[in-house]
């Protein structure tokens, strides 16, 4: 199954999904229609403590070439219980759409909240990435790079944090493909600093329906204080919301 970054399908009930990798893509949902992401993932990080997580995204199609995509993760950590974290919300909008250095282009700003307590990061962030999708021959690729700007004194989170990621999809045998991401998050500075992370994401996809599209794979450490993670997932089109 390739990534969504391929030219949208006439279908408007077919999956576009984003999942499984750290990376979106330009393609955006049909006017009109619901598509969710959801699955779980569980983090080991160097220190031993743990953490699960379920990254949920609601994605609306709201005009042509623009979505509205909403985030709200469950999350729990070693001596935090589970619970609902930071709801994030934010518009994608795809500037390019054809066969050019950039074949498909679009940004997306975003705003995230302090709803998480503990399972958060107490600030107010400001976000825009930037998605550059194309394809090569029968693979897709998905090019990120993104900047946080964050609220308070950076003690719990620096106050500016970027990332950049490179995702390929390709098919394997029929319904069946597989994915591929290095991602990367620039060392920051601060009170609540870190060392630069690269790590690698990788496995199979599905896509057991035009409705529906699985996923498992994991989350290997290249370099930095990133958790090894096995995560699995789907992705569903639950079709349009109003006539």
């Amino acid at each position: 199954m390739l990534s969504s970054g391929s030219p949208s399908a006439v279908d408007p009930r077919q999956v576009q999904p984003e999942r499984p990798t750290v990376a979106t893509h330009a393609g955006t949902v049909t006017p009109g229609y619901l598509e969710i992401e959801t699955g779980a993932e569980r983090d080991r990080n160097p220190d031993g403590s743990h953490g699960f997580l379920m990254p949920n995204e609601a994605k609306i199609g709201l005009v042509p070439r623009v979505q509205l995509s909403l985030f709200l993760p469950v999350q729990s950590e070693t001596g935090v219980p589970l619970g609902i974290g930071d709801i994030a919300a934010g518009v994608k909008w795809r500037l390019i759409d054809g066969d050019g250095p950039l074949q498909r282009f679009a940004i997306l700003p975003l705003i995230k909240f302090s709803t998480g307590g503990d399972r958060g990061t107490n600030t107010t962030d400001l976000g825009l990435l930037l998605i550059d999708s194309r394809t090569i021959g029968p693979a897709s690729l998905d090019l990120n790079a993104g900047l946080t700007r964050r609220s308070g004194d950076g003690a719990t989170a620096p106050r500016t944090s970027t990332f950049w990621t490179a995702a390929g999809a390709l098919p394997v045998a029929g319904p069946v493909g597989w994915q591929l991401e290095c991602y990367g998050f620039p060392g920051t500075h601060g009170p609540a600093g870190s060392a630069p992370i690269v790590a690698i994401l990788t496995g199979p996809t599905l896509g057991a329906w035009r409705t529906l599209a699985l996923d498992v794979g994991l989350i290997v450490p290249v370099a930095g204080p990133q958790a090894r993670a096995v995560y699995a997932g789907l992705v569903t089109n639950l079709g349009r919301l109003s006539r």
